[in-house]
């Protein structure tokens, strides 16, 4: 059986219905027993508890009257009478029935896990109309604050066995409650939509389909006045107020309809601005000429709330932690101008009595503890614990609105500094995937914990699959080692890269190169901003062509493809590639210095970092060069709350061997496996090693006629093979200016945080491949159009010119039995992009801290780029944290 709980607004109390029903006799007896009728769960000596009547006493109208308000006030019963027989009182109660479960129905727009918790009823508990009435206020009041004013909610009750009942809570959710229009009347030096981007409720639009900043709530209107308020106090206006805001429903009750009415006064402007300062080394002609505001300015209110800041630190440097600034402000009417006298009231030298940390639970107190700048017992400094609160956020462990609290101590000269800290996921498992021309489909997926057993220890591994590499990588840092400030870490790596191309839909692979190694490095502060680094590598390099394609026999006795074949062929390879084959083994010491204000490592907002490093290849080893680069960054907030990025970096890698001939045979004297490379991800817009030195080798064949027959016409094989390698570099440079997008709460709270971007940079200076005049040859292992060597091994004529892309091109004639041979297949050698000229590409992105972790898309265009680089438009990654 199910009945409506609630009815309409005449519906008499129980107290009401149960006085009418049973009528007290009007006689004065002298109570004899008392019986008690109908209780199923209660004693009758509990019920009787309940009330004032006793055996023995006076039976009377009025305490029969107060018994039946003592017995319906304890909300147990669902009705009670009272009899009185010449001293005999029955008591007959009905008990109100024991709550089963808790139902809710036609709730769609807000989640059951939103709403049980405003139900303050819960099974096994004792039905009570009030409590229900009381429940369903409180899930109304929830849907007004999501904005459904229209919200209805109609509590139903289900009858079961032993006096049980399932209560349903049948919800009409109703459309949600939007701001039709905001008026603003009394405004004259500010338009109407000025003010309104000032507040925090704006009116509904079409798109603003994704904010909730068009919905009404009560409260926000309270915070817009405020808005309203702060802002014409920043442009001087001291007398203005909102008279009056009211929101109305439109007349079919679904959008409000807000008004406010304001009353701007007078303008004011700065008059004498001046310090007072009871602190002696705090002296008012040290303060004055440094504050901010001058006589003429117009007033803001806010301007003068920064300063009091302002001089409350600086009085935390002279080490008083709880330095009293107070602004007296002296109105003159006349002249419109605001005199302003701040006081400083003397206070004691404060010292730290006593550091806190609270809420850190997986991580050690000596973990927080090592990154303050202050000790127990020093003099209190307001910078030290304003580095120290920056020092531990750039540990990643903590929330990022932390603060050191700071609260009185033991005695009025002693500071207690409490850090209240939040601990977050400090697990990342990294995915990313993307597609790219060079490499097609990318997986890279990496395991990070850094804060590995509390400890504050760096733990890392990653994996990295496409077509074009594949690696592993392993990694440890401890950061305090032995608790002391060094910094040690150790990486095993083993990288494979390989190129190839796709030949009548087969792929084949061109160029492979495999590099295992290890790294250790240890660093050192020297002062507060200032560290240095040492390290040591040891890896090695093995580049291998794949010989069935580009290796000849050395004695001209097989043809190319054959299994003995041992030489590999520069007219088919290319030198750069030839020249890049072997083991090699590079032992390698470096240095850096690090100089790092931030004040946040992982996502600074001001501050800079410069970073420059050397290294030294020849300890040993068969490589020997010396490689130098420099990185730096600024941070600056701009604009209020966006942050802008400079970045820069360069290097130079200078060889200390010399491989090449007098003659110049294209061979550089830095190997292929040791110059730079750019691209993805370092210059957005552009793929994987898709700027810098390149060369495109495509095949030809001769032109034929209608019969078949060859004609002067070289042509090039569309669907021949045709490779694209990037060789890379002696020097690089590359800039990045990144402004940050702070958006509106809402987002905020979902983690986005978008960014539009420009990249510039290059790479360049290499040997040009060997190229020769027409008036030059050079002796190669060439082939007949049969693939069979040539007898003799004689001079192929090398044709040198310049494509209509402007790249310099060789065309390598094939010849058989020492004569060019017009009908056999040709190479053509194109050579890129060795130029200083920038690239730059201009962007945007987001990245958005998701629910199932951190995510990054970017949309980068090139504008500048040179013949030959590679582009890209769109990249993303995403990832996860425990």
């Amino acid at each position: 059986m199910c009945g409506t709980i609630l009815g309409g607004t005449a519906v008499p109390s129980q107290a009401q219905e149960s006085a009418q029903a049973a009528p007290v006799i009007p006689v004065e007896d002298t109570i004899k027993s008392i019986v008690v009728n109908g209780a199923q769960r209660l004693e009758p000596t509990t019920v009787l508890s309940y009330m004032q009547l006793r055996v023995g006493q006076t039976y009377t109208q009025e305490s029969a009257d107060q018994a039946l308000k003592d017995l319906f006030e304890t909300e147990l019963f669902k009705d009670v009478s009272i009899r009185n027989n010449q001293g005999a009182v029955v008591i007959d109660v009905v008990e109100n029935p024991v709550i089963n479960r808790i139902l809710l129905e036609g709730n769609k727009r807000i989640k059951e896990d939103k709403i049980y918790p405003e139900i303050r009823l819960a099974p096994r508990q004792i039905f009570t109309r009030s409590k229900v009435r009381a429940d369903v206020a409180r899930i109304v009041e929830l849907y007004k604050r999501k904005g459904r004013f229209a919200a209805n909610v109609e509590p139903k009750m289900v009858q079961l066995d032993q006096n049980r009942v399932d209560i349903v809570f049948e919800i009409n959710e109703g459309p949600k409650s939007k701001v039709q229009q905001i008026n603003i009347i009394g405004n004259e030096e500010f338009s109407d939509g000025k003010l309104r981007g000032e507040m925090v409720t704006k009116q509904s639009r079409f798109y603003r389909f994704f904010s909730s900043s068009d919905t009404y709530d009560p409260d926000r209107l309270a915070f817009d006045q405020q808005k309203l308020r702060q802002f014409y106090l920043t442009e001087g206006y001291a007398d203005f107020r909102v008279i009056s805001a009211v929101a109305e429903l439109t007349p079919d009750k679904r959008d409000f309809i807000i008004t406010y009415v304001v009353e701007e006064g007078e303008r004011y402007q700065f008059g004498e601005v001046s310090v007072e300062s009871d602190i002696r080394d705090f002296t008012p002609e040290f303060l004055t000429p440094q504050l901010p505001m001058k006589a003429g300015d117009f007033y803001n209110a806010k301007q003068v709330e920064d300063t009091v800041e302002r001089l409350s630190e600086t009085a935390g440097l002279f080490g008083y932690a709880f330095a009293d600034v107070r602004p007296q402000f002296t109105r003159n009417k006349d002249t419109l101008t605001m005199d302003i006298l701040f006081q400083v009231a003397e206070s004691d030298r404060v010292y730290v009595e006593r550091i806190d940390i609270n809420g850190n639970t997986l991580t050690q107190d000596k973990v927080v503890r090592r990154e303050f700048r202050l000790n127990e017992g020093d003099a209190f400094n307001s910078f030290q614990v304003k580095r120290s609160a920056n020092r531990i956020k750039s540990l990643g462990f903590f929330q990022e609105d932390l603060e050191i609290e700071q609260k009185q101590g033991s005695a009025p000269d002693r500071i207690i500094l409490e850090a209240n800290v939040e601990e977050k996921a400090t697990g990342e498992l990294q995915l990313s995937a993307g597609f790219s021309s060079v490499e097609n489909f990318i997986l890279q997926a990496s395991v990070r914990q850094r804060n590995f057993r509390g400890k504050g220890q760096e733990l890392r591994a990653s994996v990295s699959y496409s077509s074009f590499s594949q690696s592993i990588e392993l990694g440890f840092t401890e950061p305090y080692l032995f608790d002391r400030n060094i910094a040690v870490g150790a990486d095993i790596f083993r990288r494979d890269l390989n190129s190839f191309n796709f030949v009548n839909n087969n792929r084949e692979t061109t160029f492979e190169q495999l590099t295992t190694g290890f790294q250790i490095r240890a660093g050192v502060p020297i002062t507060e901003y200032l560290s240095a680094s040492l390290r040591y590598g040891l890896s090695q390099d093995d580049v291998t062509l794949e010989p069935s394609l580009f290796f000849t026999d050395s004695n001209g006795d097989n043809i190319r493809g054959n299994s003995t074949a041992d030489v590999c062929d520069p007219l088919v390879a290319g030198r750069f590639l030839c020249d890049a084959l072997g083991n090699r083994t590079t032992s390698s010491v470096g240095a850096s210095l690090i100089y790092d204000d931030r004040d946040n490592r992982i996502r600074p907002t001001r501050g800079q970092s410069i970073v420059g490093s050397v290294d030294f290849a020849g300890l040993g080893g068969s490589v020997k060069y010396l490689r130098g680069r420099l990185n730096a960054s600024k941070h600056w907030r701009v604009l209020g709350d966006f942050i802008f990025t400079a970045s820069g970096e360069g290097g130079y890698i200078h060889p200390l061997s010399n491989r090449s001939s007098a003659s110049g045979d294209g061979i550089d004297d830095v190997r292929l496996t040791d110059r730079f490379f750019l691209g993805e991800p370092q210059i957005r817009g552009f793929d994987i090693r898709g700027v810098g030195p390149r060369v495109v080798r495509s095949t030809t064949i001769p032109g034929l006629d209608a019969n078949g027959n060859p004609i002067n016409e070289i042509v090039e094989v569309t669907n021949g093979r045709q490779t694209d390698d990037a060789i890379g570099g002696r020097a690089y440079y590359l800039g990045r200016a990144e402004l940050e997008i702070p958006l509106g709460s809402g987002a905020r709270e979902l983690g986005l945080r978008p960014s539009i971007f420009v990249d510039v940079g290059a790479v360049f200076k290499v040997t040009q491949p060997l190229l020769l005049t027409d008036a030059q040859t050079q002796t190669f292992s060439s082939i007949d159009s049969q693939g069979n060597p040539s007898p003799t091994g004689v001079a192929a004529p090398l044709f040198l010119t310049t494509d209509a892309m402007g790249a310099v091109a060789t065309t390598f004639d094939a010849v058989t039995g020492g004569i060019a041979n017009p009908i056999a297949t040709s190479f053509t050698e194109r050579f890129f992009g060795d130029t200083i000229s920038p690239r730059v590409s201009v962007g945007f992105g987001v990245n958005w801290n998701s629910p199932f972790g951190p995510f990054r898309i970017d949309i980068a265009k090139a504008l500048l780029k040179e013949p030959g680089d590679d582009t890209k438009l769109f990249t993303f990654n995403v990832g996860t944290q425990f």
